[in-house]
């Protein structure tokens, strides 16, 4: 059985930048953004989220890296 797209499950139509708790569980302890086998999710989130995880970083709203 596979698991649903975690956006569609919570009806999510867009990802925010600005969003950061959303954007946080898709991260890595590393702050490196994890694969969408990993998390389940589709590939047009998937893309979505990146988008906005490298913006959110551009902004600094979040780390580049993390030790």
């Amino acid at each position: 059985m596979t698991k649903q797209c975690f956006f569609s499950q919570n009806n999510i139509q867009h990802v925010d930048y600005k969003d950061l708790d959303l954007i946080k569980k898709f991260l890595n302890p590393h702050a490196r953004i994890m694969g969408s086998k990993k998390t389940a999710v589709s590939a047009r989130s998937q893309r979505q989220l990146a988008e906005a995880i490298k913006r959110a970083r551009f902004m600094g709203l979040l780390p580049y890296l993390s030790r």
